[in-house]
């Protein structure tokens, strides 16, 4: 039997996807690397199976139903199963400061960041349900806790924005829920803290490796481990 860890990993063709591919792929894992960019993503996945790592493309855009359903159906023909899934796009939009923000600053994010994170989870439930041990990652952030940016001496409370503090805030609620309702998984969402990436132009202070720290961590858990919670690369976080 083939007790390799199988992982998905969408918005991954570059950024914490691509580094969180490329580190559970160095554990020995096959890694399914999602992107909705075909050249970009296939690109990223020829780079890592390259250097020895067992990566493949798969094309996903999570704000396209049509688009997961068919990611979903080429997984299926791989693989039985499904161990890991780590949801990782989404998207800045808007840096508007909150008076200046209409409905229509929310829409585009939330399809990312909310909407896409239901219908990848919910479509990849079937294949996650044929593992042994699943996991779901799901990759928040401190704006989105409601405890540090009402904290005066956090630095998570001098960001002012609506629409993506708000989807993060929507995603840590919904990774309680589905932790409650999936009992035989583990389900976390992790704040990877404030790294370099495309999506704050790279003026973060972390680097992508410790970046995907606590991704890798919750991903990797044995049967025992957390669900239901909140983590960093060092400790728990706050709702």
């Amino acid at each position: 039997m083939n007790s390799t860890t199988i992982a998905l990993v969408t918005g991954a063709n570059n950024g914490l996807g691509r580094e969180t591919v490329r580190r559970l792929a160095g554990l020995g894992w096959r890694v399914f690397l999602g992107a909705r960019d075909a050249e970009r993503g296939e690109r990223a996945a020829a780079e890592l199976a390259e250097v020895g790592l067992d990566v493949e493309f798969i094309e996903l855009d999570v704000t396209s139903a049509s688009s997961v359903a068919a990611a979903v159906a080429a997984v299926g023909e791989r693989t039985d199963h499904l161990d890991v899934l780590v949801n990782n796009a989404a998207i800045g939009g808007t840096r508007a400061a909150p008076p200046d923000c209409v409905a229509a600053d929310f829409r585009e994010v939330f399809e990312t960041n909310v909407f896409g994170v239901v219908e990848v989870t919910h479509t990849f439930l079937p294949l996650l349900r044929a593992s042994s041990h699943p996991r779901i990652v799901m990759v928040s952030s401190g704006i989105g806790s409601l405890t540090l940016t009402s904290d005066p001496a956090r630095p998570e409370s001098t960001v002012l924005g609506l629409p993506y503090p708000s989807s993060k805030s929507a995603l840590n609620a919904i990774t309680s829920q589905y932790a409650r309702a999936l009992p035989d998984f583990r389900v976390n969402a992790v704040d990877p803290g404030y790294t370099a990436t495309d999506l704050n132009d790279h003026t973060g202070v972390q680097t992508v490796a410790e970046g995907t720290d606590a991704v890798v961590r919750l991903a990797s858990e044995g049967s025992g481990g957390p669900t239901g919670g909140f983590f960093d690369r060092r400790r728990p976080v706050p709702w």
